[in-house]
Protein backbone atom coordinates (compact mmCIF):
# COMPACT_ATOMS: atom_id res chain seq x y z
CA UNK A 1 0.00 0.00 0.00
CA UNK A 2 1.25 3.30 -1.00
CA UNK A 3 2.15 5.91 1.78
CA UNK A 4 2.76 9.65 1.55
CA UNK A 5 5.83 10.81 1.54
CA UNK A 6 5.43 13.06 4.60
CA UNK A 7 4.48 9.84 6.84
CA UNK A 8 7.87 7.61 5.17
CA UNK A 9 9.72 10.07 5.82
CA UNK A 10 8.99 11.02 9.49
CA UNK A 11 12.06 12.34 11.46
CA UNK A 12 12.61 9.10 13.86
CA UNK A 13 15.26 10.58 15.90
CA UNK A 14 15.99 14.18 17.08
CA UNK A 15 19.07 14.86 15.01
CA UNK A 16 16.50 14.09 11.86
CA UNK A 17 14.17 17.01 12.98
CA UNK A 18 14.79 19.97 10.32
CA UNK A 19 15.08 23.43 11.43
CA UNK A 20 14.38 22.70 14.86
CA UNK A 21 17.97 22.71 16.60
CA UNK A 22 17.17 24.91 19.73
CA UNK A 23 14.02 22.75 20.71
CA UNK A 24 15.79 19.15 20.06
CA UNK A 25 19.30 20.12 21.71
CA UNK A 26 17.65 21.43 24.75
CA UNK A 27 15.52 17.76 24.44
CA UNK A 28 18.51 15.83 23.94
CA UNK A 29 20.35 17.39 26.94
CA UNK A 30 17.45 16.70 29.48
CA UNK A 31 17.80 13.02 28.42
CA UNK A 32 21.28 12.55 28.92
CA UNK A 33 21.58 14.58 31.98
CA UNK A 34 18.30 12.57 33.49
CA UNK A 35 16.72 16.54 34.17
CA UNK A 36 13.22 15.33 32.23
CA UNK A 37 10.31 17.31 33.21
CA UNK A 38 6.76 15.62 33.41
CA UNK A 39 4.97 17.80 31.25
CA UNK A 40 5.80 20.03 27.91
CA UNK A 41 4.08 21.92 25.45
CA UNK A 42 5.33 22.21 22.08
CA UNK A 43 3.61 25.58 20.21
CA UNK A 44 4.00 26.52 16.31
CA UNK A 45 2.34 26.82 13.02
CA UNK A 46 1.31 23.58 11.34
CA UNK A 47 4.13 21.17 9.81
CA UNK A 48 6.81 22.43 11.83
CA UNK A 49 7.62 19.19 13.82
CA UNK A 50 5.56 19.41 17.19
CA UNK A 51 4.05 15.67 17.01
CA UNK A 52 7.29 14.14 15.41
CA UNK A 53 9.15 15.56 18.52
CA UNK A 54 6.87 14.09 20.77
CA UNK A 55 6.83 10.75 19.06
CA UNK A 56 10.88 11.04 19.08
CA UNK A 57 10.52 11.99 22.85
CA UNK A 58 8.30 9.17 23.73
CA UNK A 59 10.40 6.74 22.45
CA UNK A 60 13.56 8.24 24.13
CA UNK A 61 12.45 8.06 27.87
CA UNK A 62 11.41 4.42 27.30
CA UNK A 63 14.29 3.45 24.50
CA UNK A 64 16.42 1.04 26.30
CA UNK A 65 19.71 1.87 24.19
CA UNK A 66 19.37 5.57 24.30
CA UNK A 67 22.50 7.19 22.04
CA UNK A 68 23.44 10.84 22.66
CA UNK A 69 19.47 11.20 23.56
CA UNK A 70 18.12 9.47 20.92
CA UNK A 71 16.24 6.71 20.29
CA UNK A 72 17.82 3.87 19.15
CA UNK A 73 14.93 2.56 17.15
CA UNK A 74 15.81 -0.97 17.43
CA UNK A 75 14.77 -2.13 20.91
CA UNK A 76 11.71 -3.59 21.74
CA UNK A 77 9.89 -0.36 22.93
CA UNK A 78 10.75 2.21 20.03
CA UNK A 79 9.07 -0.59 17.65
CA UNK A 80 6.00 -1.20 19.72
CA UNK A 81 5.99 2.70 20.34
CA UNK A 82 6.69 3.38 15.97
CA UNK A 83 4.00 0.40 15.44
CA UNK A 84 1.14 1.78 17.72
CA UNK A 85 1.02 -1.42 19.58
CA UNK A 86 2.40 0.06 22.65
CA UNK A 87 -0.76 0.46 24.84
CA UNK A 88 1.49 3.02 27.56
CA UNK A 89 2.24 5.69 24.90
CA UNK A 90 -1.08 7.17 23.76
CA UNK A 91 -1.69 9.68 21.72
CA UNK A 92 -4.94 11.67 21.93
CA UNK A 93 -6.69 14.11 19.48
CA UNK A 94 -8.10 17.09 21.70
CA UNK A 95 -10.84 18.14 19.04
CA UNK A 96 -12.55 14.72 19.41
CA UNK A 97 -12.12 14.19 22.65
CA UNK A 98 -12.48 17.60 24.66
CA UNK A 99 -15.05 16.92 26.97
CA UNK A 100 -14.74 16.88 30.75
CA UNK A 101 -15.76 13.18 30.94
CA UNK A 102 -12.43 12.20 28.46
CA UNK A 103 -10.27 13.95 30.21
CA UNK A 104 -11.37 12.11 33.85
CA UNK A 105 -10.88 8.80 32.14
CA UNK A 106 -7.27 9.72 30.89
CA UNK A 107 -6.64 11.27 34.35
CA UNK A 108 -8.34 7.77 35.88
CA UNK A 109 -6.68 5.76 33.60
CA UNK A 110 -3.01 7.63 33.91
CA UNK A 111 -2.48 6.67 37.97
CA UNK A 112 -1.64 2.70 36.80
CA UNK A 113 1.47 1.76 36.00
CA UNK A 114 2.90 1.18 32.71
CA UNK A 115 2.88 -2.55 31.92
CA UNK A 116 5.35 -2.61 28.66
CA UNK A 117 7.42 0.15 29.10
CA UNK A 118 9.28 2.32 31.84
CA UNK A 119 7.00 5.79 31.44
CA UNK A 120 3.41 6.03 30.97
CA UNK A 121 3.71 9.02 27.62
CA UNK A 122 0.31 10.81 27.52
CA UNK A 123 0.44 12.97 23.66
CA UNK A 124 -2.66 15.58 23.30
CA UNK A 125 -2.53 17.14 20.01
CA UNK A 126 -4.49 20.25 19.78
CA UNK A 127 -4.98 21.20 23.14
CA UNK A 128 -6.36 23.99 22.78
CA UNK A 129 -9.62 22.65 21.60
CA UNK A 130 -10.15 21.48 24.92
CA UNK A 131 -13.49 23.03 26.75
CA UNK A 132 -12.55 24.84 30.16
CA UNK A 133 -13.98 22.18 32.64
CA UNK A 134 -11.73 19.87 30.54
CA UNK A 135 -9.01 21.47 31.07
CA UNK A 136 -9.79 22.23 34.93
CA UNK A 137 -10.17 18.87 35.09
CA UNK A 138 -6.44 18.01 33.85
CA UNK A 139 -5.00 21.20 35.98
CA UNK A 140 -4.26 18.61 38.91
CA UNK A 141 -2.63 15.44 37.94
CA UNK A 142 -0.45 17.79 35.49
CA UNK A 143 0.91 19.77 38.46
CA UNK A 144 1.67 16.59 40.55
CA UNK A 145 1.61 13.37 38.71
CA UNK A 146 3.04 10.35 39.34
CA UNK A 147 6.83 9.65 38.79
CA UNK A 148 6.22 7.32 36.15
CA UNK A 149 3.63 9.93 33.67
CA UNK A 150 4.71 11.98 31.28
CA UNK A 151 2.75 14.42 29.56
CA UNK A 152 3.35 16.37 26.21
CA UNK A 153 0.86 18.85 25.11
CA UNK A 154 0.56 19.96 21.17
CA UNK A 155 -1.39 23.13 19.82
CA UNK A 156 -0.83 25.61 17.11
CA UNK A 157 -2.90 28.06 18.71
CA UNK A 158 -1.19 29.11 22.08
CA UNK A 159 -3.40 32.52 23.01
CA UNK A 160 -6.21 29.40 23.71
CA UNK A 161 -4.73 27.76 26.35
CA UNK A 162 -4.87 28.59 29.74
CA UNK A 163 -2.65 30.28 32.11
CA UNK A 164 -2.92 27.85 34.74
CA UNK A 165 -1.64 25.33 31.77
CA UNK A 166 1.19 27.36 31.01
CA UNK A 167 2.48 27.53 34.05
CA UNK A 168 2.61 23.82 34.89
CA UNK A 169 4.47 23.05 31.36
CA UNK A 170 7.52 23.75 30.01
CA UNK A 171 7.02 25.11 26.83
CA UNK A 172 8.89 25.01 23.55
CA UNK A 173 8.22 27.63 20.55
CA UNK A 174 8.63 25.51 17.37
CA UNK A 175 9.89 27.92 14.42
CA UNK A 176 8.65 27.90 10.68
CA UNK A 177 10.88 26.15 8.98
CA UNK A 178 13.19 28.23 6.16
CA UNK A 179 12.75 27.68 2.70
CA UNK A 180 16.06 26.45 2.45
CA UNK A 181 16.21 23.94 4.97
CA UNK A 182 12.81 23.43 3.21
CA UNK A 183 13.83 22.85 -0.22
CA UNK A 184 17.19 20.70 1.18
CA UNK A 185 14.84 18.04 2.74
CA UNK A 186 12.56 18.23 -0.50
CA UNK A 187 15.51 17.56 -3.13
CA UNK A 188 16.78 14.56 -0.59
CA UNK A 189 13.43 13.09 -0.58
CA UNK A 190 13.34 13.39 -4.22
CA UNK A 191 16.88 11.90 -4.47
CA UNK A 192 15.14 9.20 -2.47
CA UNK A 193 12.20 8.51 -4.01
CA UNK A 194 14.09 8.91 -8.18
CA UNK A 195 12.18 11.77 -8.58
CA UNK A 196 13.40 14.10 -10.90
CA UNK A 197 13.08 17.56 -9.20
CA UNK A 198 14.69 20.49 -10.13
CA UNK A 199 16.16 23.24 -8.15
CA UNK A 200 14.11 26.07 -9.03
CA UNK A 201 11.10 23.43 -8.28
CA UNK A 202 12.28 22.68 -5.14
CA UNK A 203 11.93 26.40 -4.19
CA UNK A 204 8.88 27.39 -5.44
CA UNK A 205 7.88 24.42 -3.42
CA UNK A 206 9.43 25.56 -0.06
CA UNK A 207 7.87 29.20 -0.29
CA UNK A 208 4.06 27.45 -1.09
CA UNK A 209 5.14 25.57 2.49
CA UNK A 210 5.08 28.64 4.21
CA UNK A 211 7.21 27.68 6.55
CA UNK A 212 5.75 24.03 7.26
CA UNK A 213 7.50 20.99 5.93
CA UNK A 214 4.95 18.27 5.91
CA UNK A 215 2.84 20.99 3.49
CA UNK A 216 6.21 21.16 1.00
CA UNK A 217 5.85 17.09 1.21
CA UNK A 218 2.18 16.95 -0.08
CA UNK A 219 2.80 19.17 -2.57
CA UNK A 220 6.01 16.97 -3.92
CA UNK A 221 3.77 13.82 -3.59
CA UNK A 222 0.99 15.78 -5.66
CA UNK A 223 3.05 17.01 -8.54
CA UNK A 224 5.31 13.61 -8.08
CA UNK A 225 2.04 11.66 -8.88
CA UNK A 226 0.09 14.08 -11.55
CA UNK A 227 3.81 14.87 -13.62
CA UNK A 228 5.80 12.45 -15.57
CA UNK A 229 9.37 13.21 -16.52
CA UNK A 230 11.47 16.48 -14.63
CA UNK A 231 9.54 18.28 -12.51
CA UNK A 232 10.06 21.71 -13.45
CA UNK A 233 8.95 24.94 -11.75
CA UNK A 234 6.66 25.65 -14.65
CA UNK A 235 5.14 22.01 -14.50
CA UNK A 236 4.71 22.94 -10.58
CA UNK A 237 2.56 25.65 -11.59
CA UNK A 238 0.52 24.00 -14.08
CA UNK A 239 -0.50 21.05 -11.52
CA UNK A 240 -0.98 23.45 -8.35
CA UNK A 241 -3.04 25.69 -10.37
CA UNK A 242 -1.05 29.21 -9.74
CA UNK A 243 -0.16 31.99 -12.07
CA UNK A 244 3.61 31.73 -11.09
CA UNK A 245 6.79 34.28 -10.56
CA UNK A 246 6.58 34.91 -14.33
CA UNK A 247 3.25 36.08 -14.47
CA UNK A 248 2.73 37.81 -11.32
CA UNK A 249 5.35 40.21 -12.43
CA UNK A 250 3.93 40.67 -15.67
CA UNK A 251 0.33 41.90 -13.48
CA UNK A 252 2.65 44.24 -11.59
CA UNK A 253 4.71 45.23 -14.21
CA UNK A 254 1.21 46.36 -16.16
CA UNK A 255 -0.06 47.93 -12.82
CA UNK A 256 3.16 50.16 -12.43
CA UNK A 257 2.87 50.85 -16.30
CA UNK A 258 -1.06 51.99 -15.60
CA UNK A 259 -1.82 49.86 -18.75
CA UNK A 260 -5.46 48.67 -18.04
CA UNK A 261 -5.88 46.84 -21.49
CA UNK A 262 -3.05 44.71 -20.90
CA UNK A 263 -3.56 43.94 -17.24
CA UNK A 264 -6.93 42.37 -17.98
CA UNK A 265 -5.91 40.80 -21.27
CA UNK A 266 -3.17 38.39 -19.42
CA UNK A 267 -5.82 38.20 -16.61
CA UNK A 268 -8.09 36.90 -18.85
CA UNK A 269 -5.72 34.11 -20.19
CA UNK A 270 -4.94 33.24 -16.75
CA UNK A 271 -8.60 32.35 -15.92
CA UNK A 272 -9.16 30.68 -19.16
CA UNK A 273 -6.05 28.58 -18.43
CA UNK A 274 -7.64 27.69 -15.14
CA UNK A 275 -6.25 29.47 -12.54
CA UNK A 276 -7.88 30.12 -9.15
CA UNK A 277 -8.60 34.12 -8.68
CA UNK A 278 -8.14 34.15 -4.73
CA UNK A 279 -4.59 32.08 -5.05
CA UNK A 280 -3.52 34.89 -8.16
CA UNK A 281 -4.79 37.70 -5.75
CA UNK A 282 -2.96 36.11 -3.07
CA UNK A 283 0.27 36.13 -4.92
CA UNK A 284 0.17 39.71 -6.26
CA UNK A 285 -0.01 40.46 -1.93
CA UNK A 286 2.94 38.54 -1.36
CA UNK A 287 5.08 40.61 -4.65
CA UNK A 288 3.51 43.29 -3.10
CA UNK A 289 4.95 43.14 0.39
CA UNK A 290 8.05 41.77 -1.19
CA UNK A 291 8.68 45.07 -3.36
CA UNK A 292 7.60 46.63 0.03
CA UNK A 293 10.50 45.40 2.01
CA UNK A 294 12.73 45.83 -0.72
CA UNK A 295 11.74 49.65 -1.23
CA UNK A 296 12.34 50.21 2.55
CA UNK A 297 15.08 48.77 3.40
CA UNK A 298 17.01 47.77 0.13
CA UNK A 299 19.98 45.49 1.66
CA UNK A 300 18.45 44.06 4.55
CA UNK A 301 15.18 43.39 2.79
CA UNK A 302 17.00 40.73 0.59
CA UNK A 303 16.91 37.99 3.33
CA UNK A 304 13.27 38.92 3.79
CA UNK A 305 12.06 38.18 0.15
CA UNK A 306 9.47 35.10 -0.05
CA UNK A 307 10.68 34.69 -3.25
CA UNK A 308 7.64 35.48 -5.60
CA UNK A 309 9.31 37.05 -8.01
CA UNK A 310 13.23 37.27 -9.42
CA UNK A 311 15.74 39.68 -7.66
CA UNK A 312 15.50 41.29 -11.60
CA UNK A 313 12.03 41.79 -11.57
CA UNK A 314 11.85 42.83 -8.12
CA UNK A 315 14.56 45.68 -8.59
CA UNK A 316 12.74 46.61 -11.72
CA UNK A 317 9.28 47.01 -9.97
CA UNK A 318 10.93 48.79 -7.47
CA UNK A 319 11.96 51.45 -9.05
CA UNK A 320 8.22 51.52 -10.78
CA UNK A 321 6.22 51.84 -7.91
CA UNK A 322 6.11 53.97 -5.29
CA UNK A 323 5.83 53.10 -1.13
CA UNK A 324 2.50 54.69 -1.87
CA UNK A 325 1.13 52.71 -4.42
CA UNK A 326 2.50 49.28 -2.77
CA UNK A 327 0.72 50.24 0.00
CA UNK A 328 -2.32 51.03 -2.06
CA UNK A 329 -2.12 47.71 -3.86
CA UNK A 330 -1.93 45.79 -0.94
CA UNK A 331 -4.89 47.23 0.83
CA UNK A 332 -6.75 47.18 -1.97
CA UNK A 333 -6.07 43.30 -2.74
CA UNK A 334 -6.89 42.32 0.60
CA UNK A 335 -10.22 44.17 0.70
CA UNK A 336 -10.69 42.23 -2.51
CA UNK A 337 -9.64 38.38 -0.91
CA UNK A 338 -11.65 39.34 1.94
CA UNK A 339 -15.19 40.02 0.13
CA UNK A 340 -14.54 37.16 -2.26
CA UNK A 341 -15.71 34.62 -0.27
CA UNK A 342 -19.63 36.60 -0.29
CA UNK A 343 -19.19 37.27 -4.45
CA UNK A 344 -21.12 35.89 -6.53
CA UNK A 345 -18.20 35.88 -9.14
CA UNK A 346 -14.28 35.60 -8.40
CA UNK A 347 -13.10 36.51 -11.89
CA UNK A 348 -14.91 40.16 -11.45
CA UNK A 349 -13.88 40.89 -8.27
CA UNK A 350 -9.93 40.38 -9.60
CA UNK A 351 -11.57 42.34 -12.66
CA UNK A 352 -12.56 45.48 -10.82
CA UNK A 353 -9.22 45.47 -8.53
CA UNK A 354 -6.64 45.16 -11.68
CA UNK A 355 -8.82 48.16 -12.96
CA UNK A 356 -8.78 50.25 -9.87
CA UNK A 357 -4.46 49.36 -9.35
CA UNK A 358 -4.30 50.19 -12.87
CA UNK A 359 -6.00 53.66 -12.85
CA UNK A 360 -5.62 55.27 -9.13
CA UNK A 361 -7.61 58.58 -10.62
CA UNK A 362 -10.97 56.40 -10.21
CA UNK A 363 -10.55 57.06 -6.76
CA UNK A 364 -10.71 59.94 -4.68
CA UNK A 365 -9.93 58.39 -1.55
CA UNK A 366 -6.54 59.25 0.80
CA UNK A 367 -4.66 55.90 -0.46
CA UNK A 368 -5.47 56.77 -4.47
CA UNK A 369 -4.46 60.36 -3.83
CA UNK A 370 -1.23 59.14 -1.62
CA UNK A 371 -0.59 56.70 -4.31
CA UNK A 372 -0.78 59.54 -7.26
CA UNK A 373 1.53 62.05 -5.14
CA UNK A 374 4.13 59.51 -3.82
CA UNK A 375 4.27 58.64 -7.26
CA UNK A 376 5.51 62.30 -8.69
CA UNK A 377 7.39 62.55 -5.65
CA UNK A 378 9.34 59.75 -6.74
CA UNK A 379 9.91 61.15 -10.20
CA UNK A 380 10.87 64.23 -9.22
CA UNK A 381 13.47 62.54 -6.81
CA UNK A 382 14.80 60.16 -9.91
CA UNK A 383 14.89 62.87 -12.47
CA UNK A 384 12.54 61.19 -14.81
CA UNK A 385 9.65 63.70 -14.17
CA UNK A 386 8.16 64.51 -17.59
CA UNK A 387 4.78 66.63 -17.62
CA UNK A 388 2.41 65.94 -20.41
CA UNK A 389 1.03 69.75 -22.49
CA UNK A 390 -1.97 71.04 -21.46
CA UNK A 391 -5.26 70.19 -23.06
CA UNK A 392 -5.40 73.15 -25.51
CA UNK A 393 -1.95 72.73 -27.23
CA UNK A 394 -2.17 72.38 -30.80
CA UNK A 395 -1.94 68.93 -32.35
CA UNK A 396 1.17 67.76 -34.22
CA UNK A 397 0.47 69.26 -37.46
CA UNK A 398 1.65 65.64 -39.50
CA UNK A 399 -0.65 63.63 -37.01
CA UNK A 400 -3.78 65.15 -36.95
CA UNK A 401 -3.57 65.78 -41.02
CA UNK A 402 -3.28 61.54 -40.85
CA UNK A 403 -6.13 61.10 -38.70
CA UNK A 404 -8.62 63.34 -40.35
CA UNK A 405 -7.59 62.23 -44.03
CA UNK A 406 -8.88 58.96 -42.63
CA UNK A 407 -12.55 60.95 -41.66
CA UNK A 408 -13.78 62.17 -45.25
CA UNK A 409 -10.73 64.75 -45.64
CA UNK A 410 -12.11 66.91 -42.91
CA UNK A 411 -10.16 69.68 -42.04
CA UNK A 412 -7.95 70.12 -38.92
CA UNK A 413 -9.22 71.73 -35.89
CA UNK A 414 -6.16 74.35 -35.51
CA UNK A 415 -6.76 74.30 -31.53
CA UNK A 416 -9.12 71.21 -31.10
CA UNK A 417 -9.78 71.77 -27.18
CA UNK A 418 -10.41 75.48 -25.73
CA UNK A 419 -11.48 76.54 -22.48
CA UNK A 420 -13.78 79.14 -23.16
CA UNK A 421 -15.20 82.14 -20.70
CA UNK A 422 -18.65 81.19 -19.05
CA UNK A 423 -21.24 80.13 -21.19
CA UNK A 424 -25.01 81.35 -20.92
CA UNK A 425 -27.22 78.40 -18.83
CA UNK A 426 -26.90 75.68 -21.14
CA UNK A 427 -30.95 74.78 -21.02
CA UNK A 428 -30.80 78.24 -23.07
CA UNK A 429 -28.02 76.94 -25.72
CA UNK A 430 -30.11 75.94 -28.93
CA UNK A 431 -28.13 72.31 -29.98
CA UNK A 432 -27.30 73.32 -33.74
CA UNK A 433 -26.42 69.50 -34.38
CA UNK A 434 -28.04 67.57 -37.28
CA UNK A 435 -29.74 63.88 -35.96
CA UNK A 436 -27.88 61.74 -34.78
CA UNK A 437 -24.52 63.62 -34.36
CA UNK A 438 -23.22 63.14 -31.22
CA UNK A 439 -24.63 59.58 -31.01
CA UNK A 440 -22.20 59.09 -33.80
CA UNK A 441 -19.37 61.11 -32.62
CA UNK A 442 -19.80 59.23 -29.36
CA UNK A 443 -19.55 55.37 -30.92
CA UNK A 444 -16.47 56.51 -32.85
CA UNK A 445 -15.22 57.55 -29.99
CA UNK A 446 -15.37 55.13 -27.84
CA UNK A 447 -14.23 52.55 -31.00
CA UNK A 448 -10.72 54.70 -30.76
CA UNK A 449 -10.27 55.42 -27.36
CA UNK A 450 -9.57 51.84 -25.46
CA UNK A 451 -10.21 52.78 -22.19
CA UNK A 452 -13.11 52.52 -19.41
CA UNK A 453 -13.10 56.34 -19.17
CA UNK A 454 -14.59 56.81 -23.09
CA UNK A 455 -17.97 54.75 -21.66
CA UNK A 456 -19.21 57.82 -20.48
CA UNK A 457 -20.01 59.24 -23.36
CA UNK A 458 -23.15 58.12 -24.88
CA UNK A 459 -26.55 59.22 -26.89
CA UNK A 460 -28.53 57.65 -24.10
CA UNK A 461 -30.50 59.84 -22.00
CA UNK A 462 -29.10 59.31 -18.70
CA UNK A 463 -25.79 59.74 -20.27
CA UNK A 464 -23.36 61.67 -17.93
CA UNK A 465 -22.02 63.35 -20.37
CA UNK A 466 -24.23 65.55 -23.20
CA UNK A 467 -22.94 66.86 -26.84
CA UNK A 468 -24.33 70.15 -28.03
CA UNK A 469 -23.05 71.71 -31.30
CA UNK A 470 -23.11 75.86 -30.94
CA UNK A 471 -21.64 77.07 -34.13
CA UNK A 472 -18.06 76.00 -34.53
CA UNK A 473 -18.13 74.41 -30.54
CA UNK A 474 -19.41 71.57 -29.30
CA UNK A 475 -20.22 71.82 -25.77
CA UNK A 476 -19.30 68.96 -23.59
CA UNK A 477 -21.64 69.43 -20.50
CA UNK A 478 -21.07 66.93 -17.90
CA UNK A 479 -23.82 66.35 -14.75
CA UNK A 480 -21.79 66.09 -12.38
CA UNK A 481 -17.95 67.43 -10.67
CA UNK A 482 -16.49 63.39 -10.89
CA UNK A 483 -17.63 62.77 -14.68
CA UNK A 484 -16.03 66.23 -15.49
CA UNK A 485 -12.71 64.90 -13.81
CA UNK A 486 -12.87 61.74 -15.81
CA UNK A 487 -13.14 63.46 -19.32
CA UNK A 488 -10.66 66.48 -19.14
CA UNK A 489 -8.23 64.23 -19.98
CA UNK A 490 -6.49 65.64 -23.62
CA UNK A 491 -6.70 62.03 -25.24
CA UNK A 492 -10.11 61.88 -25.12
CA UNK A 493 -10.59 65.78 -25.68
CA UNK A 494 -8.60 65.42 -28.86
CA UNK A 495 -10.19 62.19 -30.08
CA UNK A 496 -13.60 64.32 -29.62
CA UNK A 497 -12.67 67.18 -31.74
CA UNK A 498 -11.20 65.32 -34.70
CA UNK A 499 -14.56 62.90 -35.06
CA UNK A 500 -16.70 65.68 -34.54
CA UNK A 501 -14.44 68.10 -37.30
CA UNK A 502 -14.63 64.88 -39.88
CA UNK A 503 -18.09 64.18 -39.15
CA UNK A 504 -19.33 67.87 -40.02
CA UNK A 505 -16.86 68.82 -42.57
CA UNK A 506 -15.13 71.38 -41.02
CA UNK A 507 -12.85 72.87 -37.72
CA UNK A 508 -15.01 71.81 -34.49
CA UNK A 509 -13.81 72.88 -30.91
CA UNK A 510 -14.27 71.30 -28.06
CA UNK A 511 -15.47 73.22 -24.38
CA UNK A 512 -15.86 70.99 -21.09
CA UNK A 513 -18.92 72.50 -19.27
CA UNK A 514 -21.25 71.91 -16.39
CA UNK A 515 -25.09 72.10 -16.64
CA UNK A 516 -24.63 75.52 -15.57
CA UNK A 517 -23.04 76.70 -18.26
CA UNK A 518 -19.59 77.05 -16.12
CA UNK A 519 -16.08 76.29 -17.24
CA UNK A 520 -14.81 74.37 -14.45
CA UNK A 521 -10.49 74.02 -14.99
CA UNK A 522 -8.75 71.14 -13.55
CA UNK A 523 -7.07 72.90 -10.36
CA UNK A 524 -4.55 69.80 -10.40
CA UNK A 525 -3.42 70.73 -13.68
CA UNK A 526 -2.92 74.07 -13.88
CA UNK A 527 -1.00 73.66 -10.64
CA UNK A 528 1.20 71.15 -12.14
CA UNK A 529 1.47 73.67 -15.11
CA UNK A 530 2.07 76.61 -13.27
CA UNK A 531 4.95 74.41 -11.63
CA UNK A 532 6.15 73.73 -15.34
CA UNK A 533 6.39 77.26 -16.73
CA UNK A 534 8.74 77.95 -13.09
CA UNK A 535 10.66 74.64 -13.28
CA UNK A 536 11.08 75.15 -17.16
CA UNK A 537 14.87 74.63 -17.13
CA UNK A 538 15.04 70.89 -15.37
CA UNK A 539 11.64 69.64 -16.70
CA UNK A 540 10.97 68.57 -20.47
CA UNK A 541 7.55 69.63 -21.26
CA UNK A 542 6.44 66.97 -23.89
CA UNK A 543 3.24 65.97 -25.89
CA UNK A 544 3.26 62.29 -24.56
CA UNK A 545 0.29 60.36 -26.39
CA UNK A 546 1.44 56.73 -25.82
Amino acid sequence: MYQALYRKYRPQTFDDVVGQLAVTQTLKTQLVSNKLSHAYLFTGSRGTGKTTSAKILAKAVNCENPVDGNPCNCCEACRSIDSGSCMDVLEIDAASNNGVDNVRDLRDDAVYSPSQVKKRVYIIDEVHMLSISAFNALLKIIEEPPEHLLFILATTELHKVPATILSRCQRFSFRRISQEDIASRLQYVAYQERIDLEESAARVLARLADGGLRDGLTLLDQCASAISGELTAEKVYACLGIAGTQKCAELMHCIAQQDTSSALKLLNQLYADGKDMGALLDEMACLARDLMVLKTSPKAGITMLSGVATDEDALQLCQKLSSGELNRIMLTIQRTVSAMGRSASRRMDAELCLITLCQPELELDNEALLARLTRVEDQLKSGSFVMQAPSCDQLPAENAGDAVQDQHDAPVPENPVVQADELPLVDTIENEAPVGFWADVAAAVRGEVNTPDAGFLSASEDSPVRGILQGDRLLLVCTNPFTLEIINRPEILRVVALKASAKLGRQVRVVLTDRSGRNVQNPNLEDLLEFGRAHSDRIDITDNDE
